[in-house]
């Protein structure tokens, strides 16, 4: 792909990056980055019998949460990072206290950019610190994410020229970093095209990445399952709202990774242009138990907001014959002791050897 760099201030000052300057057509790949060294690594794609049988699919995970900073979100973030630090910024501002601020931090470190990572109460300590041994400063601020997004977006403002504020889910670099997960896809199934790829979905990004990699790739049709959990489905919302974006009140479930009140404004964009995608919602138990078969079953660690794409397929979805590739996205904010909680504040069965 051919690269056209930016000037320097097309990613500076008080336009923060999250609000591209530049053209970004929807549905293509006319945005403007500087080539760079990938940050993130080629991840298998394993079969799955333990959820292939009771869901009477092949499924295959795609494991995103090897990757070096911990899930998927490295492939946007590092690719973003990279393009803004070529243009000169020489502070990345964030506001998410998972997967997203573990990648920006993963990235500042690989650039020697100072990070600093604004995240919500909610937010626990093990991943606080963890932040902050990857060298980030760490400030903690609001009750939930859009409170700490917005205060991220007031220091940029205030710090001026060599400041960028990186959102976890919201600019076309994130989603063409993204998009290289499906290109790897394609590659691991000798073209031949899943019956349907499964996403977790908070605010979006996930979702945008491998919009963009099936159109790159050919795989328009193939239809995309969003999962999200009772309590934080502002997807689900905004399709049957006929694709126009939905603010929840609050975010009443586990799945804090999944806490965005309202998806980005590109999601309805692709679901008011035609893209088949297939809405699932699970409960907390349901995204629960499917942590806990993951981790009894593939020795996968993750939160529950990873674990309602696992759910997903379980309860059952709607599409085509083929494999179904579900996108083990990430785990940062996992542990077993966490995951011992989530069953008993859920009452979820945990799954046995």
């Amino acid at each position: 792909m051919a690269f056209v760099t930016p000037s320097p201030a097309s990613f500076r000052g008080k336009l923060p990056l999250s609000r591209p300057p530049f053209r970004h057509e929807f549905g293509t790949t006319s945005m403007v980055a500087p080539p760079q060294e990938k940050m993130h690594i080629r991840t298998p794609l394993v079969p799955s019998p333990s959820i292939s049988a009771p869901s009477g699919r092949q499924v295959l995970l795609k494991l995103d949460n090897l990757q070096p900073a911990g899930s998927f979100k490295i492939r946007g973030h590092g690719h973003l990072c990279s393009s803004a630090a070529a243009n000169g910024v020489r502070h990345f501002v964030s506001s998410s206290g998972g997967n997203a601020g573990a990648a920006v931090a993963h990235a500042g470190q690989v650039l020697a950019v100072p990070v600093t990572i604004i995240v919500p109460s909610s937010t626990p300590q093990f991943m606080i610190d963890r932040l902050k041994e990857s060298g980030a400063s760490v400030v903690v601020h609001g009750a939930v994410w859009d409170e700490a997004d917005r205060y991220a977006r007031e220091i940029v403002e205030r710090e001026g020229p060599n400041a960028i504020h990186i959102s976890p889910f919201d600019h076309p670099l994130l989603w063409e970093g993204h998009a290289s997960l499906v290109e790897e896809l394609k590659d691991d199934l000798a073209g031949k095209k899943p019956a349907a790829i499964v996403v977790s979905v908070g605010g979006g990004g996930l979702f945008l990445g491998v919009a963009e990699g099936t159109r790159r790739v050919g795989w328009g049709d193939v239809p995309i399952v969003t999962a999200e959990t009772e309590g934080a489905a502002s997807f689900a919302a905004m399709v049957a709202a006929g694709g126009e974006v939905v603010q929840l009140k609050e975010i009443s479930s586990v799945a804090k990774s999944l806490g965005a009140l309202a998806v980005s404004d590109k999601c309805a964009q692709w679901v008011r242009e035609g893209r088949k995608v297939v809405p699932v919602v699970v409960s907390d138990r349901e995204a629960v138990e499917a942590c806990s078969l993951l981790a009894v079953k593939h020795r996968v660690l993750v939160e529950p907001a990873c674990g309602a794409a696992i759910a997903a397929v379980l309860k059952g979805v709607d599409v085509g014959e083929g494999p179904i590739v579900v996108v083990v996205c990430g785990g940062n904010m996992a542990s077993p002791a966490l995951l011992q909680g989530w069953i008993k504040a859920t009452g979820a069965t945990e799954a046995v050897l």
